[in-house]
């Protein structure tokens, strides 16, 4: 039986964490364990949740500055952001609905352990980007510090940025700082029904290119377009491609404007107003076009330009739907159940595009078996290698999580 472990205090997990470094043991580490089911499975007799670690630390609303401990939910950290006006810019994803986990569970700390970045990264930066500072406790059980309060150059190594994207394997965060930004005044989404893929990628490039500032751009195939419950636009079994553009009133109406103008050979779009509009995106968040389902699913970036070819290439092996963010430098692409996950032909194709492939959604017989995350080259590897000897030389924390070897 494995043990649940909730550590209340940086103190409290140092002390656990030693204890199980003398044992030679393993644990998994989890915030509110609602993307466990993201990598492969973590053989481990104990699990440490950071769930406990609660509590929002710092606050400047002048300063666009907040400080929370890692087990605080993305939750009451939009609540109270929202109360003063503003919001996480690089808008986190929520996995939960896709992998069978509660929706509104995830947890500060994870968002950025897993470098979490939604629709608006294309402009406003990802997690990442916007991380501060953090405390935490590494493999040796030794507790650390990175960063300040404020953004600033500074020499030396960039640790706080370094452990994003780690998935618990160098660290455990405890505490993290990061900017926020202000809530737009208004919104408006632009969405064109029935372009083809290459079209819609197109369109989408274009829209970035034009001055108007536009904050999000997603195709949805008719599939995943069926699933979308906003009233304008719900439930229409026709592919569906969406423009977002966000700031003060009047500049929103006049962005609109000649944007529409700019994109007219593709048509008239249906205009979604600012409660519509925080439907549909607040849908892209919570992944609707891809509830939880016996399908694979796989996230893969790319350039927007090799993003149809990519698919198109998939196509030919397989049963693909495909939903195209970021203009298309994010494909989540989704696919019958299989033996290997389409990993093979998945990777190829990535690969021949220039991208990486990362699977999101699988049986867990699966990813005991297949490369979750993107083989890492030979140099990239060494380095890897040489992080988690200096944070985690025993291996204790999510041994095999990213990397079976690792």
């Amino acid at each position: 039986m494995t043990d649940l472990l909730r550590p209340a205090a940086d103190w409290e997990l140092k002390s656990m964490l030693a204890q199980i470094g003398e044992q030679n043991a393993a644990v998994e580490i989890i915030g509110a364990g609602t993307k466990r089911a993201i990598g492969h499975p973590v053989q481990a007799p104990a699990i440490i949740s950071t769930a406990s670690l609660r509590g929002i630390t710092l606050y400047e609303p002048t300063e666009l500055v907040m400080g929370a401990r890692a087990g605080t939910p993305i939750s009451q950290i939009e609540v109270e952001l929202a109360s003063r006006g503003q919001m996480l810019p690089f808008e986190p994803l929520d996995y939960g609905p896709a992998l069978a986990a509660p929706a509104g569970m995830q947890t500060i700390g994870a968002v950025f352990a897993t470098n979490n970045s939604g629709s608006r990264r294309i402009s406003a930066g990802s997690a990442r980007d916007h991380l501060i500072g953090l405390r935490g406790v590494n493999g040796r059980a030794e507790i650390f510090k990175s960063g300040g309060r404020v953004m600033k150059n500074v020499t030396g190594y960039d640790v706080a940025r370094g452990l994003t994207g780690s998935w618990g394997t160098l660290a455990v965060m405890t505490e993290v700082t990061f900017k926020v930004a202000p809530l737009p005044d208004d919104i408006a989404t632009l969405v064109y029904a029935g372009l083809p893929e290459d079209l819609a990628v197109e369109l989408m490039s274009l829209a970035m290119g034009t001055p108007f500032e536009v904050s999000g751009t997603v195709h949805l195939p008719a599939k995943h377009a069926a699933r979308i419950m906003t009233p304008q636009i719900g439930s229409r079994n026709t592919p569906l491609t969406a423009l977002r553009i966000e700031n003060f009133m009047k500049s929103v109406r006049y962005r609109k404007g000649r944007l529409i103008e700019a994109l007219k050979a593709y048509g008239q779009p249906v205009e979604l107003d600012l409660e519509a509009s925080l439907g549909f995106w607040g849908e892209m968040r919570r992944m609707a076009f891809a509830p939880h389902s016996d399908d694979i699913l796989w996230r893969v970036s790319t350039s927007p330009r090799k993003a149809p070819e990519l698919v198109a290439t998939l196509r030919r092996h397989m049963p693909v739907e495909a939903t195209y963010d970021w203009s298309g430098g994010l494909i989540w692409l989704e696919i019958p159940d299989c033996a290997d996950a389409g990993a093979a032909d998945v990777r190829r194709a990535a690969a021949i595009a220039g991208g990486h492939a990362t699977l999101i959604r699988a049986r867990e017989a699966i990813r005991r078996e297949v490369d979750v995350f993107q083989p890492q080259a030979p140099a990239l590897e060494r380095l890897s290698r040489g992080l988690k000897q200096v944070f985690d030389p025993q291996g204790i924390l999510n041994p095999g999580r990213m990397y079976q070897a690792m």
